[in-house]
């Protein structure tokens, strides 16, 4: 990624968001679009032109909020602990798990506007973390602790996905996911270790609180 690029990703970033708390977890702050159908819809709008994803990076999903609580609430989960947060977006969970003694921390998502707010959101938080550009599904680089919000909702992504963190898991690694109830979440293989009420996107969500869950994949 050439310098150039990153400082327009970064000027868009903050040209259309605000730095505002996290309603479920207001120890962090996000650069997220206040208006949400109206980025939704620029992105939109210019994707043919300059191939710009969804903006899934300007938002604190529920999933993520929920994970994101729950390290906050239970640090010694990852405490010194090498962690990864994949189809990280905005870097919420990467950053809960920085500020409660993770380390190292790296927050994965294949959006190169994902990793400029990732950049941009630990900054602002204070928080080492470290922003990965890349598809990591199918790679075991050692990480302790796997942390993945809201990757169920589509059959093909939660299959591939919810395949390589049982095999992280079976050989050791805890694996979080944080959900709110999505079509293709394999309960099956899951142990609910935590459940909220979590304030979300109205325009985004069917409701504006989704209980969500914080799910352990069972090895």
């Amino acid at each position: 990624m050439s310098a150039d690029a990153l400082l327009d990703r970064e000027a868009f970033i903050r040209a259309h968001t605000r730095l505002l708390p996290v309603p479920y977890a207001p120890e962090i702050a996000l650069h997220v679009a206040e208006e949400a159908t109206e980025l939704w819809q620029k992105t939109e709008d210019e994707l043919a032109v300059i191939g710009l994803p969804p903006p899934f990076w300007a938002f604190a999903w529920a999933g993520g909020q929920a994970l994101a609580r729950y390290l906050l609430d239970h640090p010694d989960i990852v405490a010194g602990r090498r962690t990864l947060d994949f189809a990280s977006g905005s870097g919420l969970v990467a950053i809960a798990a920085a500020k409660v003694g993770a380390g190292p921390v790296e927050a994965c998502d294949i959006d190169a506007f994902a990793a400029a707010a990732i950049a941009i959101n630990a900054t602002a938080n204070a928080a080492a973390v470290t922003p990965r550009c890349e598809n990591l599904i199918g790679r075991d680089e050692g990480w302790d602790v796997v942390c993945a919000g809201d990757v169920c909702y589509e059959r093909e992504m939660a299959e591939r996905v919810i395949g390589w963190l049982q095999g992280l898991s079976a050989r050791g690694a805890t694996v979080l996911i944080g959900d709110p109830g999505r079509s293709y979440l394999p309960r099956e293989r899951l142990e609910a270790v935590a459940t909220y009420e979590v304030p979300v996107t109205r325009a985004l969500e069917d409701a504006e609180i989704k209980c969500s869950s914080v799910w352990r994949l069972v090895g």
